[in-house]
C-alpha cells in the first residue's frame, strides 16, 4: 500500500531543492552539515515540504529554502547571494537523496534525520550517488529498521500510553489481530481501511503515520 504525500510530477523539483539548499547553507554559507540538518528537522518548513506544500515543494528555489530553515529556527549565519552550481557536489546529493527517501518512505524529516545525520547522508555519496537511487533508499531503510526496531503502531501506542488492551477497547480492533501488527506476524499495510481508521482514530494519528516502509 504506497501513499504518497505528493505527485512524483513534483518529486524531481523537490529534490533539486532540498538538494540545492543544502549545497548552499554548507558551502556557501559554511555551516557544517548537522547544523543545516537539525535545523532543517525541527523546523515548520520541513513539515510543509514533507507534507507536498507547493509553497516549498516547488514555490521558492533551494537557497530560499535554506534561509527560511535558517531564519526560523534563529540559526545564525553571514548571508550571501544565491548560488546554485551546476556541478552537484556531494552536499547537494545528500539533500536531493534525502528529499527523495522522505517522499518514497513516508518517514518525517525529523525522524530520518535523528537515525541518519546529514553529514552520514553525505558520507554516502561516494558508494550511492552513481546507482540508481533505490538502492539508497534501500539501505536507508535497513538503516532505519535496525535504529528502530518496533512497529510504528507500537510506537504510536506507547506514545499514547495505552496497552494493546486497551488500544483493542478503544478502537473496536480485536486484541489478537494488534498483536500480530506488532509482532510483523501480519502486514499492517495489508489491512483493510476500515481497520486502519479505526486505529488511527484512537491513536490521533493519520492511517500513513501507522504503515510500515
Amino acid at each position: 500500500m504506497e501513499i504518497r504525500a505528493y505527485s512524483d510530477i513534483y518529486l524531481y523539483t523537490a529534490q533539486n531543492n532540498l538538494g540545492h539548499a543544502a549545497d548552499f547553507a554548507i558551502t556557501s554559507l559554511d555551516l557544517e552539515p548537522d547544523v543545516f540538518g537539525n535545523a532543517f528537522a525541527v523546523s515548520s518548513v520541513s513539515k510543509q515540504f514533507s507534507s507536498g506544500n507547493p509553497m516549498y515543494v516547488v514555490g521558492i528555489n533551494g537557497c530560499e529554502l535554506a534561509r527560511e530553515v535558517l531564519k526560523e529556527t534563529h540559526t545564525a549565519f553571514d548571508d550571501t547571494e544565491d548560488v546554485m552550481y551546476l556541478d552537484k557536489s556531494p552536499e547537494y546529493w545528500a539533500g536531493w537523496a534525502l528529499a527523495f527517501y522522505q517522499w518514497y518512505s513516508g518517514r518525517s524529516f525529523t525522524e530520518i534525520l535523528a537515525v541518519m545525520p546529514l553529514s552520514r547522508i553525505i558520507k554516502m555519496y561516494p558508494v550511492y550517488h552513481e546507482m540508481d537511487i533505490i538502492h539508497f533508499a534501500d539501505e536507508m531503510d535497513e538503516l532505519m529498521r535496525k535504529a528502530i526496531p518496533d512497529t510504528r503502531l507500537k510506537t504510536r501506542r506507547i506514545n499514547n500510553q495505552l496497552s494493546q488492551s486497551e488500544l483493542a477497547s478503544s478502537s473496536g480492533v480485536a486484541l489478537r489481530q494488534i498483536q500480530l501488527f506488532e509482532q510483523r506476524q501480519r502486514n499492517i499495510n495489508n489491512a483493510a481501511a476500515i481497520t486502519l481508521l479505526r486505529l488511527s482514530k484512537a491513536l490521533h494519528c493519520s492511517i500513513e503515520e501507522l504503515l510500515e516502509y
